[in-house]
């Protein structure tokens, strides 16, 4: 009789854990050519943490000319884009532009049809201008990070009066360096940071210290914790900024080295390992810009969060769009809950959802100037 009821129990929460999840279809329809029959078509979005090549969303051939992929996912807004492994082969438009994410809200069991027609690496790469300003340099193409055993380029940006004054200034860590300041590497456009702060040129200034992804270490380089895509790597990332980058920048630049002038800010996985960072080290990074924060990767961040005690001072900033996810919103919210429960002056935590903005460098830019008067009042 046990036997029967614990066999009924387990069936009742293998159907509860699908209660919600739809069957989903992708399929290609019209498929560019392929370099050959061997090549793999794969679906990066927010639901993979955009990684380019994740086997658990590889397209498999039907046999008759197309790729198609069926997976449970629960209802909700997504965005996507399909590639043959690298954002190098990833889709693009007949003549070689970028094509837009493609976004699909599930609502019940579908079948989604992908009209791919052609592949980025079939045009000859038009040279990218450089648009970093003459405030922005490279402090190492090979900065040497032995917490992960691994090397990564670290750029820097100077405010314009740095060498004619003897001045300290606040300093911002930001991930993604590839993204902050230079169009030439970036693969999605640009932050434009050193843009806005050059129009601040003897006003409140910072100098913005930016770190390389890992390109694929990515994901779990700003995941504090084990997942589907990987160990993670988060904690030896942020002691990485604490006791290898942070002192260094501190010894050569002439900076402001206390938490109130120490910031660390990110988007997405970005936003995710900011917020563990200043949590971890509220005595190191007083303030946080926790740009549309990818918690759904690591649900455990809530509980540390809970568990971990701030200082008086601790500042956060929250920001994301209302179009980015069905759960965006509501998982930054959720965080925000907690820190307001932790620090008493709402001032220093303020929440921001910019209606109709999407997960992309385009609203980070657009969310930054906000960030910055925030942060420098």
């Amino acid at each position: 009789m046990k036997k029967n009821i614990f066999c009924a129990f387990l069936l009742f929460g293998q159907s509860f854990l699908l209660f919600g999840q739809q069957k989903v279809t992708f399929k290609t329809g019209i498929l560019a050519p392929l370099k050959a029959a061997s090549e793999h078509l794969f679906l990066a979005g927010d639901f993979n943490g955009w990684n380019q090549g994740n086997r658990d969303w590889e397209m498999g051939a039907d046999g008759h000319g197309a790729y198609a992929i069926v997976k449970n996912m629960p209802r909700g807004l997504y965005h996507f884009k399909v590639t043959r492994g690298d954002w190098k082969t990833v889709e693009c438009t007949k003549d070689g532009k970028p094509t837009d994410n493609r976004t699909v809200r599930i609502v019940n069991d579908t079948t989604i049809v992908v009209d791919i027609e052609n592949w980025q690496d079939y045009f000859a790469a038009t040279p990218q201008a450089h648009t970093a300003s003459a405030q922005v340099h490279i402090i190492s193409e090979k900065f040497e990070i032995p917490q992960l055993g691994r090397e990564r380029r670290v750029w820097i940006y100077l405010p314009a009066d740095y060498r004619s004054t003897k001045k300290k200034f606040p300093v911002i860590y930001m991930h993604d360096g590839q993204n902050l300041f230079d169009a030439s590497t970036s693969g999605y456009g640009e932050w434009g940071i050193d843009e806005i702060l050059d129009k601040l040129a003897g006003q409140k200034e910072c100098i913005v210290v930016g770190i390389d992804h890992g390109g694929e270490y990515r994901i779990t380089e700003y995941d504090p914790y084990d997942s589907k895509y990987g160990k993670g790597r988060g904690s030896d990332y942020v002691e990485f900024l604490v006791k290898t980058l942070k002192p260094y920048v501190d010894k050569n630049y002439r900076t402001k080295a206390d938490a109130a002038n120490t910031t660390i800010a990110g988007s997405s996985m970005g936003g995710l390992i900011s917020m563990y960072a200043a949590l971890k080290y509220p005595s190191v990074f007083g303030n946080a810009g926790v740009f549309s924060p990818a918690f759904w990767i690591a649900p455990d961040i809530y509980k540390y969060a809970e568990q971990k005690k701030l200082t008086s001072k601790s500042r956060f900033y929250f920001v994301c769009g209302d179009a980015e996810s069905d759960t965006m919103v509501a998982d930054m919210k959720k965080m925000a809950a907690i820190i307001r429960g932790k620090i008493s002056n709402e001032a220093n935590s303020p929440i921001v959802i910019v209606k109709g903005a999407s997960h992309n460098e385009k609203q980070w830019n657009g969310d930054f100037p906000g960030f910055y008067e925030w942060l420098i009042n």
